[in-house]
Order: structure tokens, then C-alpha cells, then sequence
């Protein structure tokens, strides 16, 4: 029986790559952004629950030890006494107070009063801070909705690809269609053959790429996928497969990668 190999990108269009020994990892931080959109839909939910509920224990923290060095909690109930913040009782109350500062939801039992000159500052800043949290996670959280990952499970490729004489040519041809109303715009398909290679200075490169012509020179590679479509690469002596015979080609170990690129039309 043939030995089954393992893909280099599998039937889902993911690939089949695993980055270890990475070393400087710091440079995933750098590009935080992507890097939290990158990651899986469980792992962003808790960071975006975690960076809101740590942001609101942080400063409902610290009106909590200024009302606490004002003495505020020393003169609960005082009527002649005037608070920071009226009606803030202890941490609890000073969280919650964080979190109407913060969400903007407006103030009811609990409000600062003019008398703090530091409760003023730290209110500022809580605002201007809040602000830019929500547009950085709110903004993770609409690239991550808007990713159109999904779409190309309505993106069908035929079963098998075929060999056979078209117009006189022997040529590689499969076909795709489209099952969505919405099209792609501006699709264009490429192709690249993916096998083992040995160079004339005796290098091995495993993983040699290259590319399938699939019409980019005809302008073929550009589609209309209103109706499924057949994508023909012509076997000349430019085509990889120009120096693989018919009975040499089932015991090639080697791998074609198709890729359709394009927008999609409701984003």
C-alpha cells in the first residue's frame, strides 16, 4: 500500500504548520492587535472580560483609598461633613462607583462632589483611559465578528483533479463554484505545486513552491464565479509537470495548493 502522506495544507484551507522554538515571542506583543484577534474566540472573550473587570477593581481601588486618606470613612453619616464621593460607604461601593464612572451610565445614590480637587483628576483620567479601552477591545471584537473565515465553506472545489486533452492540450483541470447569491469581487485564482527538491549543489529543500500557471498571462486566472467554473493549466515544457510521466506520477510525493483570493461582496 502507498505510504499516506501528511498535507501541508488540509482540506479546511488551514495550514498544517506548527511554529516551535520560537524564541523572541516579545515580538508578538508588539503587534498586540493582531495578536488578539489571531487568537481563538474562547481565549478572547476572557481577555476581554478580564481587562474590563481588572480596570474597574484598579480604579475603584483607588477612589476607595482616597476617600479612605480624606477620612471620608471616618465621617459616615455626618451631615456637616463633605465627601469625595457622597455615599461611598467602602470598596464595594467604591466599585461599583467605578464602574458608573467608567461604563458612563450616569450617576445615581453615589456622585463626587466639588470639594476633591483629587477625585476631580482621577475622574479625567478613569474617562479618558475608559475610552480608549473600549475602542481598543471594542475594536478587537469587530475585526474578530467581521472576519469572513466562514465564507469559504460555501467555496466548493471538485472532489478529484484530471489529466486529460482540452483544444488539442494536455492540461490540469478541476473545477469551483460559489453556493452564496453575494459574490466575490475581484477573484483571482492561483495555484502552486508544492514537492521535495534537491539542488545541483546538493541542497535538499523539502518544501519547494512553485507556481502553477492557471492563465495569469491570458488573464483566466481572473473570475466571475456566478456559475462553477474549470480551471485548466496547460502541461507544456514550462509546467512542472512537464518531466512526470502517466506511470511515475502516482508515486510522486507531492501536493497542489490552490488559492482563491477575492472580497467578499457584503463586507
Amino acid at each position: 500500500a502507498k505510504r499516506r502522506i501528511q498535507r501541508y495544507v488540509r482540506k479546511d484551507g488551514k495550514c498544517n504548520v506548527h511554529h516551535g522554538n520560537v524564541r523572541e515571542t516579545y515580538r508578538y506583543l508588539t503587534d498586540i492587535f493582531t495578536t488578539l484577534v489571531d487568537l481563538k474566540w474562547r481565549f478572547n472573550l476572557l481577555i476581554f472580560v478580564m481587562v474590563y473587570t481588572v480596570t474597574w477593581l484598579f480604579f475603584g481601588m483607588i477612589w476607595w483609598l482616597i476617600a479612605y486618606m480624606r477620612g471620608d470613612m471616618d465621617h459616615i453619616g455626618d451631615s456637616t461633613w463633605t465627601p469625595c464621593v457622597s455615599n461611598l460607604n467602602g470598596f464595594v461601593s467604591a466599585f461599583l462607583f467605578s464602574i458608573e464612572t467608567e461604563t458612563t451610565i450616569g450617576y445615581g445614590y453615589r456622585v463626587i462632589t466639588d470639594k476633591c480637587p483629587e477625585g476631580i483628576i482621577l475622574l479625567l483620567v478613569q474617562s479618558v483611559l475608559g475610552s480608549i479601552v473600549n475602542a481598543f477591545m471594542v475594536g478587537c471584537m469587530f475585526v474578530k465578528i467581521s472576519q469572513p473565515k466562514k465564507r469559504a465553506e460555501t467555496l466548493v472545489f471538485s472532489t478529484n483533479a484530471v489529466i486529460s486533452m482540452r483544444d488539442g492540450k494536455l492540461c490540469l483541470m478541476f473545477r469551483v463554484g460559489d453556493l452564496r447569491n453575494s459574490h466575490i469581487v475581484e477573484a483571482s485564482i492561483r495555484a502552486k505545486l508544492i514537492k521535495s527538491k534537491q539542488t545541483k549543489e546538493g541542497e535538499f529543500i523539502p518544501l519547494n513552491q512553485t507556481d502553477i500557471n492557471v492563465g495569469y498571462y491570458t488573464g483566466d486566472d481572473r473570475l466571475f464565479l456566478v456559475s462553477p467554473l474549470i480551471i485548466s493549466h496547460e502541461i507544456n515544457q514550462q509546467s512542472p509537470f512537464w518531466e512526470i510521466s502517466k506511470a511515475q506520477l502516482p508515486k510522486e510525493e507531492l501536493e497542489i495548493v490552490v488559492i482563491l483570493e477575492g472580497m467578499v461582496e457584503a463586507t
